[in-house]
């Protein structure tokens, strides 16, 4: 499931078969892996710098009372992937990243700027890429 997803109709099938189970079986322990919150999503991941996608990293600092309202906004933008709280000295609380062509991303940081709080941009000058892959069998 980490790595080497299969990419045909019927991938929990040959997931079943690789671990000698059925379709059913396979679909059944990976619901229950994600209702248990072992794992929280099945997605691909896009090297979006191929797609000419700018990355970027912004916090905001976002009083307490305004924690959901905002979150809710940022989290509105599906090109943002992550959203998380992280208090500290600096008073900006909210980080979050997005990933989009270089003229989406200025509409959405106005779209966020105008909410009226400090934000600051920080944009890839280079990519790291950390591979984790755990071992479950």
């Amino acid at each position: 499931m980490q790595e080497g997803f299969p990419l045909v109709p019927r991938p929990f099938q040959e997931i079943g078969e690789k671990l000698g189970i059925s379709e059913e079986e396979a679909i059944a322990r990976i619901s229950w892996m994600q209702e248990v919150g072992s794992i929280r999503q099945i997605g691909p991941i896009i090297d979006t710098r191929q797609l000419g996608y700018k990355g970027i990293l912004a916090a905001i600092a976002v009083p307490s009372d305004r924690l959901d309202a905002v979150g809710a906004r940022i989290n509105s933008f599906r090109e943002v992937s992550h959203n998380y709280l992280r208090p500290g000295p600096s008073g900006y609380n909210m980080w979050f990243t997005l990933s989009a062509p270089e003229e989406r991303a200025a509409v959405i940081l106005e779209e966020i700027s105008s909410l009226g709080l400090p934000l600051i941009v920080l944009s890839t000058r280079h990519l790291f890429k950390i591979g984790v892959k755990f071992d479950f069998l």
